[in-house]
């Protein structure tokens, strides 16, 4: 059985932030005010790349925000909600390898 290794003082988050929560993760640090454009989100956000699922795949933010249809968003939340269908397909239809799925179930 192997040992944690010893708590080194950093923080880290609790939890893998991913598809919108990593989106709204990154708005929290944006002075981005709404209404707003497509363009607008990538410019604050800086068009990073967003983690879909737990295993570090990513898509790209203006790949992401030309898949809702949309060029104008007038909240936060309604940005947020036309992600969350984009963010849930890709993550869907990415495969995971059984490997990487038994290391997910393992406890260390």
């Amino acid at each position: 059985m192997a040992a944690r290794p010893p708590d080194s003082g950093t923080e880290e988050p609790d939890a893998i932030e991913f598809g919108i929560a990593a989106v709204d993760a990154r708005l929290e640090e944006t002075d981005l005010t709404f209404p707003a454009t497509d363009e607008d989100i990538v410019d604050a956000i800086q068009n990073e790349s967003i983690p879909f699922n737990t295993h570090g795949f990513t898509m790209d933010l203006r790949t992401a925000l030309e898949e809702t249809g949309r060029s104008e968003f007038d909240s936060e939340q309604e940005l947020l909600n036309a992600l969350y269908p984009v963010f849930e397909e890709r993550r869907n239809s990415t495969s995971v390898g059984l490997l990487a799925q038994v290391r997910e179930m393992l406890p260390f």
